[in-house]
């Protein structure tokens, strides 16, 4: 926290002191006024994408000019965007505007593809959707020399892996990931996403508690913002598919990468039944690591429709 905001904390914090004392509450207008904790916006994706980010606070309160910011979707597989394996590229192409806009001096779109780079990049449709705005953004990290070793000191499970040098590098992390099943997590959103960002995933699938080692991972790797494409929703046989997909048209934005996961946990089918963060290992892992917050119930969620 800097200085800055510490003392509008501060603030904060006497003022509600304040009024207790003196019995009187806040006006309603205030408490309307506070920015949500995770937002939920139904509509046309890309006008969903920025209206989500505006009700999260704006995407100037992440990214400030001068910044370096990576955008990490998932584009793993030489998919269409109709199978909602991938994050759909409209999604990540509305983020990278809005970086721009903000006054990023670099925005780079990264993942370590599980098929074929060059296929995955041009069949998601993210390469093609973002080349006119800047033909180097997007890339595929599937070579050793993208990375470094680095030590996870808050880790239980997984104490040192392979890191994406651009995202130790970069001022700000946005998470994009699709909202999707996945057969060993059972959902795959934006903490299991960082795993895109690593060289040696077998070490998380084979060497150790997956889920205790995504929530390692995201002890380094925690995203500044957490921006879920849920216009489509992968409700089985993920993350590769083919399963059902599931029409959401829906964009969940937080500054907890955490609740953001198990908003979309809450919100949708998966495996045709429903679930609840807590049966999620690494949200609830995360939660109890003080990582980020799943008692949806206790957070302020915002829902509109654009």
């Amino acid at each position: 926290m800097d200085r800055r905001n510490f003392l509008k904390n501060q603030i904060r914090g006497a003022l509600w002191l304040g009024l207790g004392a003196t019995g009187l509450a806040l006006p309603n207008r205030v408490l309307a006024s506070a920015t949500p904790d995770i937002a939920v916006v139904k509509g046309n994706r890309i006008k969903a994408v920025r209206a989500a980010v505006d009700l999260v606070g704006g995407i100037k309160e992440y990214v400030k000019p001068g910044n370096r910011v990576l955008i990490k979707p998932n584009m793993s597989f030489a998919h269409r965007p109709r199978m909602a394996t991938n994050t759909h590229p409209e999604v990540v192409r509305e983020l990278a505007i809005m970086c721009r806009e903000a006054g990023a001096s670099r925005v780079r779109v990264l993942d370590h593809t599980l098929q074929s780079p060059k296929r995955s990049l041009k069949n998601s449709g993210i390469y093609d959707a973002l080349k006119d705005i800047d033909d180097q953004m997007v890339h595929a990290l599937n070579s050793r020399k993208f990375y470094k070793e680095t030590s996870i000191p808050d880790g239980e499970s997984l104490t040192d892996t392979s890191i994406s040098t651009e995202a130790l590098k970069s001022d700000v992390l946005i998470a994009a990931p699709v909202a999707k099943t996945h057969g060993a997590t059972g959902v795959s959103l934006s903490m299991k996403g960082m795993m895109g960002l690593i060289y040696n995933r077998r070490i998380l699938h084979w060497a150790i508690d997956l889920d205790e080692g995504i929530v390692d991972l995201c002890t380094v790797l925690k995203a500044d913002l957490t921006v879920i494409d849920a216009s489509r929703v992968l409700s089985t046989n993920g993350p590769g598919g083919p399963g059902k997909v599931l029409l959401a048209n829906t964009i969940i934005a937080s500054k907890d990468m955490v609740a953001a996961d198990a908003c979309a946990v809450s919100m949708f089918e998966w495996y045709g039944q429903s679930y609840k963060p807590r049966q999620v290992e690494h949200i609830r892992l995360a939660h109890e690591r003080g990582l980020g917050r799943m008692d949806l119930e206790n957070l302020n969620i915002k829902k509109i429709t654009v």
